[in-house]
């Protein structure tokens, strides 16, 4: 058996894209859920001074509702695009309001995963959701 081409390994490797694409948004989509919960809910772990956010507190508590409900739709695969489009819009705003007033680079600022985390939901608005996802069901049943 001899080594494969190039192109063999990407043709075997594209084969796998769709179920990988899902795997990447159900794992953004769990940790946007869990940083939401942890700000209206203090679980599973407290975010920022130690308890819950306060209803109605800006902007974190909106962010909280934000990350939740999107956080959500994201795992289903329910509305991946716009959903992925409002989640890049609010981690855009979380750096630009809470980390590059304290300094230009993401590395100085600790703003490097509101970075990461605009991009990949970025990515998700271009690519959708993968093949296992409610978006899929939907459309194969149209």
């Amino acid at each position: 058996m001899g080594a494969m081409s190039s192109t063999q390994i990407e043709t075997k490797l594209n084969g796998f894209a769709p179920i990988v694409l899902s795997a990447f948004r159900i794992v953004f989509g769990l940790l946007l859920t869990i940083h939401g919960t942890s700000k209206l809910f203090a679980w599973p772990i407290a975010a920022g001074a130690g308890g819950a956010v306060p209803v109605g507190t800006w902007p974190f508590w909106y962010a909280g509702v934000l990350e939740l409900v999107l956080g959500l739709l994201l795992i289903a695969g329910l509305f991946t695009r716009a959903a992925a489009f409002l989640a890049s819009g609010e981690m855009a705003f979380a750096y630009f309001s809470q980390h590059q007033p304290t300094g230009l680079w993401p590395i100085e600022n600790g703003g490097e995963l509101a970075v990461l985390n605009c991009f990949g939901f970025f990515l998700l608005v271009f690519l959708g959701g993968g093949s296992i996802a409610v978006d899929a069901v939907r459309k194969r049943r149209s």
